[in-house]
C-alpha cells in the first residue's frame, strides 16, 4: 500500500510557492503522492502543474475536482496539459460535489447523478486516452478529438460512495477516490464491489484511494474531539453521512486515525488490509509526531 498526503492550501502571501515548499516536503519525505482538493480556492489542476511542475518525481492527484461545472472535454483538456507539466505524474481524481454545492451555488440540476457521470466518463475518458469521441447523451454530448500532448496513461478515478458509482469506478475509470469512509466500510462495501465491477468489464485491478485525518498522539479524547470539530460539515452531507452510517460511526470523529505510533499502525494496516492501494493521510494537527510517525512507513 502506497502513502501519500493530503495537503491544504496555503493562505496569504505566495501561496503557490507554498504549496511547492509542501510537495517538496512530501517528496523529500518519500511520499509517493500528494493529493489537492478543489473547493472555492485554487484551481487545484493549475496550482499542481505550476508548483508541482518544479518538484520532479513524486505523484500529483486532485482529491477532486467537480464535474458538473466543467464539460469534460475542457477537463480532459485541462487535465492532459497539467498531465505534460508534470511529466505524466497526474492522477485525476474527479466527482459530483453535492446537491447543496451543484443546485445551491451553481445552479445545475443534480438529477440523476450517477446518470452524469457515466455520461462524463464517457466522454472524458476516451479523450485522456488520446481518443476520438462521438457521444450523445441523455445530458452531455461530444464531437472531438484532442492534440493535447501526453494522452495515454493518466489514470482517471472518481469519489464513488454509493453502489452505482462504485460500479462505474471500476468500469469506466480507474478506480476510486475515498474520503470519510471507514475500514469495515471499505471491506466490505467499497473494495468488493470496485474490484467486480472491474473484472466485469475486463479491466486491470483498481486503485482504492483511501483518505482519512490522522493523528498520532496520547491524548486520543482531545485528538478526537478537534476532529469532530474539525470535520464536522462531513457528518451533515448525505453522502459521506450515508459511508459514515453504514461504518456504524457516529462522526467524523470515529473514522479519524487516531491514537500511539502502535494504535495508528494497527489502523492503517486495517486498510492495507482491507484492500486500499493507496492511503492518504489528512494530518489536521500541527503537532510533528504524526509526521515523524508517517516517515517511518516509508
Amino acid at each position: 500500500m502506497r502513502i501519500g498526503l493530503l495537503i491544504d492550501e496555503p493562505q496569504g502571501q505566495d501561496v503557490l510557492g507554498r504549496l511547492r515548499g509542501r510537495i517538496a516536503r512530501a517528496a523529500d519525505d518519500g511520499f509517493s503522492s500528494v493529493w489537492m482538493s478543489n473547493i472555492f480556492g485554487l484551481d487545484a489542476l493549475t496550482a499542481l502543474a505550476v508548483a508541482g511542475s518544479q518538484v520532479p518525481g513524486i505523484e500529483l492527484g486532485t482529491g477532486v475536482v467537480p464535474t458538473y461545472p466543467r464539460h469534460p472535454a475542457a477537463l480532459a483538456q485541462q487535465a492532459l496539459t497539467a498531465n505534460a507539466a508534470l511529466d505524466g505524474r497526474l492522477a485525476l481524481g474527479i466527482g459530483l460535489s453535492h446537491q447543496i454545492v451543484i443546485e445551491g451555488v451553481y445552479g445545475y440540476s443534480f438529477d440523476r447523478p450517477a446518470r452524469h457521470m457515466r455520461e462524463y466518463l464517457s466522454v472524458l475518458v476516451p479523450l485522456v486516452r488520446g481518443e476520438q469521441v462521438a457521444f450523445e447523451g441523455e445530458t452531455l454530448k461530444a464531437q472531438l478529438g484532442l492534440t493535447t500532448p501526453g494522452a495515454g496513461d493518466m489514470p482517471v478515478l472518481i469519489a464513488a460512495l454509493a453502489p452505482r458509482m462504485l460500479k462505474l469506478a471500476g468500469e469506466l475509470a480507474d478506480g476510486t477516490v475515498l474520503w470519510m469512509t471507514g475500514p469495515k466500510t471499505v471491506a466490505e462495501h467499497v473494495v468488493p464491489a470496485v474490484t467486480e465491477a472491474a473484472r466485469a468489464a475486463g479491466r486491470p485491478a483498481p486503485r482504492i484511494v483511501c483518505t482519512l485525518p490522522i493523528c498520532v498522539t496520547g491524548d486520543v479524547e482531545a485528538a478526537r474531539a478537534r476532529a469532530g470539530e474539525v470535520f464536522e460539515i462531513y457528518g451533515q452531507l448525505p453522502s459521506y453521512r450515508a459511508m459514515l452510517d453504514r461504518e456504524g460511526a457516529a462522526g467524523p470523529a470515529d473514522v479519524a486515525i487516531v491514537g500511539d505510533e502502535d494504535a495508528v499502525a494497527a489502523q492503517i494496516e486495517s486498510l492495507a488490509q482491507a484492500g486500499v492501494t493507496d492511503f492518504v493521510a489528512a494530518e489536521y494537527t500541527s503537532d510533528r509526531r504524526t509526521r515523524e510517525f508517517l516517515r517511518t512507513l516509508l
